[in-house]
């Protein structure tokens, strides 16, 4: 039998599903060292591509058909270890976590324009949903989307229009996206599945606005710069039932967050010594 949830007089079965929503999405490089910083308070640890570099994802979504009903949605994540409370591994360990699936997707901020979803998200798998003003202008030469929290610029983002992906653009895909709420670390299996999918190196322009998550998002060196963008024309997901992975108290976070701040001065002055 399956766990269901009430929300705002609503029954919710798990797994939840996404008919049909489309995404874009646009991957920045960033110092692995103040990522860290930035996410210790959930005890989790990101994962480098490279010595001292991860990723920062951010991600606008239009669902236009789900069990959560139609809504818009930005997105920051970061590149994480599969597992809660995981120290540095070394370069060896974070390229087998790459090439092993030991790597998941941890959800950093995630504004949406919707309470229902916004209830939804944070009851059940306790995503970090808040509302938000979220506008996306499609066109022939690609998508913009802008986010605006209390009325205030987080980031403006427009996509350029990428080359379509062989076979259709059609894909599948499984990975863990964390979550992380009053203390409460949680692992969440996400499926995705792709048509008509669009990538290209770069291809992304952000403007960053004046809201604290935008300042927050400069600390990070943005903008700058993204490896890649990419659209998806349709997509199909599967959220399932949360697990809680991780507690992380006052203290544990204050000794990390002490050895974190020394880490990334000295990750910081050897790129600024390369």
């Amino acid at each position: 039998m399956s766990t269901t949830f009430r929300i705002l007089d609503e029954q919710i079965a798990m797994p939840v599903h996404i008919r049909d929503a489309d995404v874009y999405a646009a991957i920045f490089p960033v110092s692995a060292a103040r990522a860290q910083s930035m996410i210790d308070y959930s005890g989790l640890s990101v994962l480098p591509y490279r010595p001292g570099r991860t990723v920062c994802a951010l991600m606008f979504v239009e669902y236009h058909d789900g069990d959560l009903h139609r809504y818009k949605e930005f997105g920051v994540g970061f590149l994480v270890r599969a597992e809660a409370g995981g120290g540095p591994a070394g370069a060896l360990g974070d390229l087998r976590a790459l090439l092993s699936g030991g790597a998941g997707a941890f959800v950093h901020r995630l504004p949406v324009t919707e309470e229902f979803t916004r209830e939804a998200g944070r009851t059940i798998w306790g995503f970090p949903k808040v509302m938000s003003r979220i506008d996306l202008d499609r066109s022939p030469d690609g998508t913009r989307g802008v986010v605006r929290v209390d009325d205030r610029l987080v980031a403006d983002l427009r996509f350029a229009r990428g080359l379509p992906v062989p076979g259709g653009g059609a894909a599948s895909s499984g990975v863990d996206v964390y979550s992380h709420m009053d203390g409460v670390t949680r692992r969440i299996p996400w499926t995705l599945s792709a048509t008509g999918t669009r990538m290209r190196p770069g291809g992304a322009d952000l403007i960053l606005g004046p809201h604290p998550w935008g300042e927050e998002l400069r600390a990070l060196g943005l903008p700058r710069r993204a490896l890649l963008s990419a659209g998806i024309a349709h997509a199909r997901m599967r959220f399932d039932e949360a697990e809680v992975v991780g507690r992380v108290d006052d203290a544990a976070m204050s000794a990390r967050a002490i050895r974190q701040v020394r880490e990334a001065s000295t990750a910081d002055d050897g790129e600024a010594r390369a």
